[in-house]
């Protein structure tokens, strides 16, 4: 008998609250009158003609502070500190009926953004108590012809890009086969189908990332039964490829789904992780050997989409504009690890997809590029002669320094650690970017985000 498919890694869920409709949460931002198009100020704001949206999953300001000291220094910047708007967010989701759960998962975090409402913890892109479907900025892109896209290094079924192209009950719901949580969702209740069916029969131009096993799964019910739903992204028209000379071939024409790796794409850094007491002083490596040769990086596949985007934008003569949302999620996966090296290399990974974004930018005025997180993690930098109660780890720095790193957010570290409920950092540059500023709440990214590209 086949193995059951692993379970994301996630703080530990609430039990959902059944109940009355939920009060939606989502803060309307008041209309500015003084930016210009590449956000510096002095007259109207102008549409955007494209949007990059850069997800660090569980990327706080401890973990973006952690990857600096390491990598560039105390006194360095990272490429994501170089943004001209800096603000905060708030990520908090709700319950049932509104009241808030104040520490996200990334699914309630990813919907809120996506769609512009708060949500329960666990759920894709529906309501917290009635369970429907809300639109999402990728839909509402499509919707109105943009070309749009999708670049992951978890599963392409996970929590953060699932909230832009899937509706679910329940985040786990991501092929067929994984259907038992989400019975209203299922096609022969009329419903959407598993995370990944739907995913492709929105039919973005490009799907980057990990989750091979779940397109896998063979399709039971409705009209592509019988195929897995990667044959049904074939016959919708997609080219699938699996490496990174297959993502390097692929011309535009056609939209191109990448899968390159059975679940999450495996890391690139790898190290001791943290352990009670401590770890002996380390540096990290800077590779991994169970990364199979011919894996794209975060910041190969993200040129590559913007490569197909911006002929796919251009194609019938119009320049149409695009969407784009990149996420580095495993950030957070390492986080939830207590492994600080590969939380490190993670973060530098997606570090150098932000300059891949904001180099496009550069060359493309009039292009909004956005970086965030969808909550805080647990990882905090301690003086190197404390003793902290939970996990920590010795590292010796770039500059020659040793930096503790403490994970302490559980007494039962086997378990995973968690997600913290912290504002996180936004930056942005171009059209609508003086928006970041101050402090906002994540469902006004979504309200950022449709205004610059007019698409209510």
């Amino acid at each position: 008998m086949k193995a059951p498919l692993p379970r994301s890694t996630r703080p530990r869920r609430r039990r959902l609250v059944q109940g009355a409709v939920a009060l939606l949460v989502a803060a309307a931002v008041p209309a500015l009158t003084t930016a210009t198009a590449d956000g510096a100020g002095g007259g109207s704001p102008r549409a955007a003609r494209n949007v990059i949206l850069l997800i660090g999953d569980g990327m706080g300001d401890s973990e973006i502070t952690l990857a600096r000291d390491y990598t560039v220094g105390a006194g360095g910047r990272l490429h994501m500190d170089r943004f001209p708007s800096t603000g905060t967010y708030t990520t908090y989701s709700v319950d049932s009926q509104g009241r808030p759960d104040y520490v996200t998962d990334s699914a309630a975090s990813a919907s809120a953004w996506a769609t512009g409402h708060k949500t329960v913890n666990g759920r894709i892109s529906k309501t917290p108590g009635t369970d429907t479907a809300l639109p999402t900025i990728l839909e509402l892109a499509r919707a109105k012809g943009l070309a749009t896209g999708s670049v992951t290094t978890a599963e392409l079924t996970d929590a953060t890009p699932a909230a832009m192209a899937a509706h679910a009950t329940d985040r786990d719901c991501q092929g067929p086969a994984d259907m038992e949580l989400c019975p209203r969702d299922t096609i022969a209740r009329g419903g959407p189908g598993s995370i990944a069916e739907q995913s492709v029969r929105l039919r973005p131009d490009v799907l980057l990332g990990g989750g091979r096993q779940r397109f896998d799964q063979k399709i039971t019910q409705g009209p592509y039964r019988g195929m897995t739903v990667a044959q049904q992204a074939e016959k919708l028209g997609y080219r699938v490829v699996t490496d990174a000379r297959g993502l390097r071939t692929a011309a535009p024409g056609r939209p191109l789904l990448g899968l390159f790796a059975p679940g999450a794409v495996p890391v690139e850094w790898t190290g001791r992780p943290a352990a009670a007491g401590g770890t002996e002083p380390q540096r990290c490596v800077t590779a991994n050997p169970a990364r199979p040769a011919g894996t794209p990086t975060l910041g190969q596949q993200t040129a590559k989409a913007l490569e197909l985007l911006t002929a796919g934008a251009r194609a019938g003569g119009a320049d149409r504009g695009f969407f784009l949302q990149v996420e580095g999620a495993s950030i957070d996966k390492q986080g939830h690890e207590a492994d600080p090296c590969g939380q490190i290399g993670e973060t530098a990974a997606f570090d150098r997809a932000v300059k891949v974004a904001r180099d496009y930018a550069d060359r493309h005025p009039g292009t909004l590029v956005i970086t965030t997180a969808d909550h805080g993690h647990s990882s905090q930098i301690v003086p190197l002669d404390a003793t902290p109660p939970g996990l920590s780890s010795t590292l010796v720095t770039d500059e020659g320094s040793r930096l503790k790193v403490s994970y302490s957010t559980t007494t039962t570290p086997e378990d995973g650690q968690e997600h913290t409920g912290t504002q996180v950092r936004i930056a942005a540059q171009g059209p609508y970017a003086e928006r970041v500023q101050g402090v906002t709440d994540q469902t006004e990214l979504f309200t950022t985000i449709t205004e610059a590209l007019r698409l209510r």
